[in-house]
């Protein structure tokens, strides 16, 4: 009988390149207050009906004048208004200077501000009948920000597609927008397969049958979804039987855009997701070259997309930030969802080359440098915790201590 051999692995860049092909973008919209659109992406550019600033105003407390004003530093004039944030100035008279405050717009004539620190008061009680010596030379446009700097009337000030983060939702109510048109969050249908998990709390440690586990995977799962702008239904625990297995995968493919799975997507006799699936649609069983996480699924259950992760914490957990949250952001319209990575020192070596690409859990030190988790197995979650981010070592490579190397922090990958 003839061996049946075993397809090539798959290049990583292969994999996540089908995988957000598969990504058709969400179609539904939904209008949210701006104070609660933290995370979500624009279903439509943001287009600035005014400009910002409004106007010509300071940057500082102190006072506005006229540079011709201000021959030499020492000069000493009047006060001839005072003008508070909020409000506007008459015209500025030749020969005096306007007590200004920061944000508050210049006034005609003037075309510098002289920041209090560099002015004395030394008659009469500010803003009535003060005069005022002016220790600078200012020049010119200092301390004035200019009307549009930051804004122009009729920009694009933020374009369909982008996630929304605090400084995005301040400069969309900088141009007066109190809501935002989103893009609806992927409904995720969450399980766990696997007769040996247990549920924190529904056994005590001491009392674990041999051979049970608890089931971690289901936490970090639920919070990176969550992260990741998606509303989840938690399944739970579906027992290793094939009826089980469809019976779940049916009910979830009604009502949801994605089912997230983490285990069973070997081939093992206990490994029901592949027949189930398959019953109920299409699946692809990929073998990906990277290490830890090779085993992975992708198909379509009715309308629904499979996602079936491995069953191994840590190869979970790096290939759902590989190649799962950059599926769910395109999902929202994110066109660009790739982590940048920077290049960095290695203070480790690392001399056993791996056929795969290799992902492997560092952290930053205070020299500057990387160093190295000392147990990379893909059972260990403490490297995960312990560490701040991956080296992405390429297929057949060494690293030896002092050596650059790429370098993606979880604070980009969970953002």
């Amino acid at each position: 009988m003839a061996t049946q051999q075993r397809a090539p692995l798959k290049p990583l860049s292969d994999a996540l390149a089908q995988l957000l092909a598969a990504a058709t973008l969400i179609a539904d919209t939904q209008t949210v207050a701006t104070f609660d659109a933290d995370g979500r992406v624009l279903a439509e550019s943001v287009v600035s009906a005014l400009q910002v600033p409004p106007q010509d105003n300071s940057s500082m407390d102190g006072y506005a004048l006229r540079v011709q004003d201000v021959a030499t530093s020492g000069v000493e004039m009047p006060v001839s208004q005072r003008i508070p944030a909020g409000s506007s100035g008459a015209a500025l008279q030749p020969g005096t200077v306007a007590r200004i405050f920061t944000g508050a717009p210049i006034p005609a004539g003037a075309d510098a501000v002289v920041m209090q620190e560099e002015c004395v008061v030394l008659a009469g009680a500010e803003g009535d009948s003060a005069t005022v010596q002016v220790n600078a030379s200012p020049k010119p446009g200092q301390w004035i920000r200019r009307a549009g700097e930051d804004v122009t009337q009729g920009a694009v000030v933020l374009s369909k597609g982008r996630r929304l983060g605090p400084a995005e939702l301040g400069l969309a109510a900088s141009i007066g927008r109190d809501t935002l048109a989103v893009v609806r969050r992927p409904r995720v249908a969450l399980f766990s397969t696997g007769d040996e998990l247990v549920m924190p709390g529904s056994v005590a440690p001491q009392d674990m049958a041999p051979g049970a586990i608890y089931n971690s995977n289901r936490f970090f799962l639920n919070s990176l979804l969550r992260r990741m702008g998606c509303e989840v239904t938690d399944y739970g625990i579906v027992p290793d039987r094939l009826e089980a297995t469809v019976q779940a995968l049916r009910g979830a493919s009604a009502a949801h855009d994605v089912i997230l799975t983490s285990g069973g997507v070997s081939v093992g006799e206990e490994d029901h997701i592949k027949p189930a699936v398959q019953s109920l649609g299409q699946l692809d069983l990929w073998q990906i070259a990277i290490k830890p996480g090779k085993p992975f699924a992708y198909g379509q259950v009715g309308a629904a997309h499979f996602i079936g992760l491995p069953g191994n914490p840590v190869s979970s957990f790096v290939t759902f930030l590989l190649l799962v949250r950059p599926f769910l952001l395109r999902l929202q319209g994110v066109a660009d969802a790739a982590a940048a990575g920077v290049s960095m020192r290695a203070d480790f070596d690392w001399p056993r080359a791996d056929k795969r690409q290799e992902f492997l859990r560092v952290r930053r030190n205070a020299a500057g440098g990387l160093d190295l988790f000392a147990n990379q197995s893909s059972g260990v979650l403490t490297s995960a915790v312990w560490g701040d981010g991956l080296v992405d070592n390429p297929s057949g490579q060494t690293i030896q201590k002092g050596e650059s190397v790429r370098f993606v922090s979880f604070a980009e990958l969970l953002a």
